[in-house]
C-alpha cells in the first residue's frame, strides 16, 4: 500500500470520526444563580438525566445531544443577550428549558427573526399559549390553571378569607388572573392584593400586610428566594395562614431553604408524582441508576421537556435543523411520555395540561 493511499485512509477515517461524534448543538439560557437557581438547577439535571441516557445509547442517528447552558442570573435582559449568542454565534439549532415570563417574552423576537424553536420555556404564562407564538412550543400548563386549582380546593374546604401576594412583573399579572377568576367562580373578593418589587420586593411590608388582614391562607404568586423569605417572615409576623404557591417553586432546593417553615405549604404541580404514571418510574428508575434517591418536582419537567425535545429531534430524519425540527413539533400528536400525551399543531402549542396540587410533608417531601 503506498503512502498515498494511507493518507487517504487516515483522512477518510477521520472524516467519518468526525460524523460519528457530530453533536446537535441545544441551547438554554436561564438563571443558575440568584432568584430561582435551585429550581432551574433540578429542571436541568431532570433534562440532563434524560438526554445522558440517550446520548450513551448513540443519540439521534449517531449524534450526541449537546446542551449549552448559560447563566442569565434571572435577568430577562441578559436572557435576551444570551439567546442571541446562542443562536448567532453557536448557531444552535433549538433553544430548550429557559425559566421566566419576561425572560421569555424578551426571547421571542429573536426566535421570530431567526427562525429558531424554543421548547418547553419552565414557565406557564397564559401569553405564551394564546395566541399561539409560532416559535414557542409549550411543554406545561399555565399559571392560571394552577392558580384556579388552588382557589378551588380552599374555598373547598371552606377557606374564604383569601389574600394575594403577587410579583409585580408578566408572570405575576399573568398568573393572578387564575386567582381571581376561582375567587370569581366562589363568589369571593380577594381579602387583599398586595403587589412586589421583582428585584427588590419589600418582605417587611408584605408580612405587616398579612398580620394586620389576618387571612385564612394567602397565595403566593413569585419566585424562589422571595417565596422563602416572604413565608418566613409571615410566620415570624404571627401568621399561621395556611400558603399555596405555584410550580415554579416545585423544587427540592425551594424546600430545604424553607426548613422549617416548609411544613404544610401547599405547592401546585403540572407533573404528576406518582409512580402510576410511567413518566415517573422512568425518571427514577434512570435517577436510582445514577445514585439520585429522590427526583423532585423541578427535575421531573426537565425530564419531560426533554423526551419531547429528543422526539422532535428523531423525527428529522436524522437532519435536524431548526425548519426540520419546527415541522416536526407541529406534528407532534399524541405523544404519550408515560401516562400523559402531548399534544401540538400549527394552531395549538400548549402540550399539556395536567395540573394537581400537592403539601409538603415534615420530612420535607412533596405529597398529593
Amino acid at each position: 500500500m503506498t503512502k498515498r493511499h494511507i493518507v487517504g485512509m487516515a483522512l477518510a477515517l477521520a472524516l467519518l470520526g468526525q460524523t460519528s461524534t457530530a453533536q446537535i448543538l441545544i441551547g438554554q439560557t436561564a438563571g443558575f444563580t440568584g432568584l430561582v437557581a435551585a429550581g432551574v438547577n433540578e429542571t436541568t439535571d431532570g433534562a440532563k438525566l434524560y438526554i445522558d441516557a440517550v446520548n450513551a445509547k448513540g443519540g439521534i442517528g449517531g449524534q450526541k445531544i449537546e446542551l449549552i447552558s448559560v447563566d442569565d442570573k434571572f435577568d430577562p435582559k441578559l436572557a435576551a443577550e444570551n439567546a442571541q449568542k446562542l443562536i448567532v454565534e453557536r448557531n444552535v439549532a433549538a433553544l430548550f428549558l429557559n425559566r421566566g415570563t419576561p425572560h421569555t417574552e424578551a426571547i421571542i423576537p429573536l426566535l421570530d427573526k431567526y427562525g429558531v424553536p424554543l421548547i418547553a420555556p419552565s414557565t406557564g404564562a397564559m401569553i405564551l399559549h394564546q395566541p399561539v407564538k409560532k416559535h414557542v412550543f409549550n411543554v406545561r400548563a399555565t399559571y392560571q390553571r394552577e392558580a384556579e386549582k388552588a382557589i378551588q380546593h380552599l374555598t373547598t374546604i371552606g377557606i374564604n378569607r383569601i389574600g394575594i401576594l403577587q410579583t409585580d412583573d408578566s408572570f405575576g399579572a399573568d398568573s393572578v388572573q387564575g386567582a381571581l377568576r376561582g375567587l370569581d367562580k366562589a363568589q369571593l373578593k380577594p381579602l387583599f392584593v398586595e403587589k412586589l418589587d421583582r428585584a427588590k420586593p419589600d418582605i417587611e411590608r408584605l408580612a405587616a400586610r398579612v398580620a394586620q388582614e389576618q387571612p385564612q391562607a394567602v397565595i403566593f404568586i413569585a419566585s424562589g428566594n422571595t417565596v422563602v423569605a416572604g413565608i418566613k417572615a409571615i410566620r415570624a409576623a404571627g401568621s399561621s395562614a395556611q400558603v399555596v404557591t405555584l410550580s415554579n417553586n416545585a423544587s427540592g432546593g425551594f424546600v430545604k431553604q424553607l426548613g422549617e417553615q416548609a411544613r404544610g405549604v401547599i405547592v401546585s404541580q403540572v407533573f404528576p408524582q406518582s409512580i402510576s404514571y410511567g413518566l415517573v418510574k422512568e425518571a427514577q428508575d434512570m435517577a436510582r441508576a445514577k445514585g439520585i434517591t429522590e427526583v423532585s418536582p423541578a427535575m421531573l419537567e426537565g425530564f419531560a421537556a426533554a423526551k419531547v425535545l429528543v422526539e422532535a429531534l428523531r423525527r428529522t430524519g436524522g437532519k435536524p435543523s431548526r425548519e426540520r425540527i419546527q415541522a416536526a413539533l407541529e406534528g407532534l400528536s399524541k405523544f404519550d411520555i408515560g401516562g400523559l400525551e402531548v399534544n401540538f399543531g400549527p394552531q395549538d402549542h400548549s402540550g399539556l395540561d395536567f395540573a394537581d396540587l400537592s403539601i409538603i410533608t415534615a420530612d420535607g417531601r412533596f405529597r398529593r
